[in-house]
């Protein structure tokens, strides 16, 4: 027989309403009594009947993501501690892949996903900002992620693209490269995460007094093959240059990749640096330099923001814009100074930080 809440209640030696306002995480309890509830919950096993409680509050404490693709790896570890952060707060998450078009992020918007939870967290890679706010209809609260959208009408969280670009290859001219390929945007981007990452590219080069050359911007999928195959073009092209920037880590991967493969030696011949920070640049070979644009820190703030909208905490009329601080990681990809600059000592250098890095540096 299922375990009921009057079963708890009696476990517990409280009342029916207790053990209700418990589960509704109701605030004024004391926490002995909380406790004794929960303790009752845990030795019982007992289950919350979520819909009638849906039905009852009006709420699913259900949360909607909404990622292009989660075979992206900066998506997939996202979205792991965006759950985590959710159900540190009594919240689950539901993901929905909108694979990048218009259709299926309308879909998102306005199916089942927001039919089913009480917020969305939304990354529009098509739909611009006028689109965003038809489909939208005002319903239910939407904190966006990433910068396709920048809009005063909505909740953002996201990233220092340019300062954080900037450092990186600010990092990469103090280590004495001069012709630093840019993989995953186009010359003329200026908008979204490849325009704003190339900014600040493009301000480091300014302040070092190197030119600006269009020829080393390689448009590519942000895909591992995405940074192998834009390589593979500089490389057949003939034209020359000593280090790689993958506007994320997965192009940069990919990028040394397809350099090892061609005999290409990495930092030595050419540096290789990334952005996002994914678990997989600590264990590549060798290890991946990248920007950790702080991950831990959107998935907290944009989490709290779109349930501070749920609950009514947050009271700003318009839109509330976060951006998160970043961090350099230094790694062999791309060390501080070139490997012919650094004294033959018969051991691996130990990177240490340049001025212009800005953030932490990984040995």
């Amino acid at each position: 027989m299922a375990v009921t809440m009057n079963d708890v209640a009696r476990a517990a030696g409280v009342s029916l309403k207790t053990v209700s306002n418990v589960l509704n995480n109701y605030e004024f309890i004391r926490p002995a009594t909380r406790q004794k509830v929960l303790d009752a919950i845990a030795e019982l096993g007992y289950e919350a009947n979520l819909t009638a409680r849906s039905l009852r509050s009006g709420k699913s404490r259900m949360l909607g993501l909404v990622v292009s693709d989660l075979s992206v790896p900066y998506y997939a570890e996202l979205a792991s501690r965006l759950m985590t952060v959710a159900a540190a707060r009594d919240y689950r998450v539901l993901v929905e892949q909108s694979a990048a078009t218009r259709a299926n992020e309308l879909t998102a918007l306005q199916g089942s996903l927001s039919q089913l939870t009480d917020g969305l967290l939304f990354t529009p890679l098509v739909l611009d900002a006028d689109a965003l706010a038809a489909a939208r209809r005002g319903t239910k609260p939407l904190v966006m992620l990433g910068e396709h959208i920048d809009d005063p009408r909505f909740d953002q969280v996201t990233m220092k693209n340019v300062g954080a670009a900037k450092a990186m290859t600010a990092h990469l001219l103090a280590g004495g490269r001069r012709r630093i390929a840019v993989i995953g945007a186009s010359p003329g981007d200026r908008a979204g995460s490849p325009g704003l990452r190339l900014a600040g590219y493009r301000v480091a080069l300014a302040e070092a007094g190197v030119d600006f050359d269009p020829a080393l911007i390689v448009p590519a999928e942000w895909r591992r093959d995405g940074g192998a195959s834009a390589v593979a073009r500089l490389l057949d092209g003939g034209q020359p240059f000593d280090a790689v920037f993958g506007l994320n880590d997965a192009l940069a991967l990919g990028a040394m990749h397809e350099l090892l493969l061609r005999g290409v030696r990495v930092p030595e011949e050419a540096a290789v640096a990334g952005f996002d920070d994914i678990d997989e640049a600590r264990f590549s070979s060798p290890s991946l330099t990248t920007v950790a644009p702080g991950m831990n820190e959107i998935a907290e703030r944009c989490v709290q923001l779109l349930i501070d909208r749920i609950e009514g905490n947050e009271k700003a009329a318009s839109g509330v814009h976060v951006e998160a601080e970043f961090e350099l990681r230094i790694r062999a990809s791309a060390p501080a100074a070139r490997v012919s600059q650094l004294p033959q000592t018969g051991t691996s250098p130990t990177p240490t930080p340049t001025p212009a890095a800005e953030g932490k540096v990984d040995p």
